[in-house]
């Protein structure tokens, strides 16, 4: 959202499985990195991470696969959602 204007999306997401859930609510962009790898998850790439809430990022990944906390986005929504959201952008997590 900016302005309280919803700017893009909803997108089709996969989330966090039952044992590492993501957290729903409101927050806002903290940081962003192009090319981030996971220091938790096996030095996994995370294209176009958004973060928003403590590790939890929107970014590219396989949306049929459940996540541990992260929102995977297609390539595309990725992009956009790296391309247009800036730090301290509020963004929403529905349930």
């Amino acid at each position: 959202m900016r302005g309280g204007s919803v700017i893009f999306g909803p997108v089709p997401v996969a989330t966090g499985k039952a044992s590492a859930p993501t957290v729903p609510g409101v927050f806002h962009v903290s940081w962003k990195d192009l090319h981030h790898r996971s220091s938790e998850f096996h030095n996994a790439p995370m294209p176009y991470s958004v973060f928003f809430h403590d590790g939890d990022a929107f970014h590219e990944d396989n949306i049929k696969v459940r996540s541990n906390g992260c929102v995977h986005l297609t390539r595309h929504a990725a992009e956009i959602f790296y391309n247009t959201l800036r730090i301290g952008d509020e963004v929403q997590v529905l349930s």
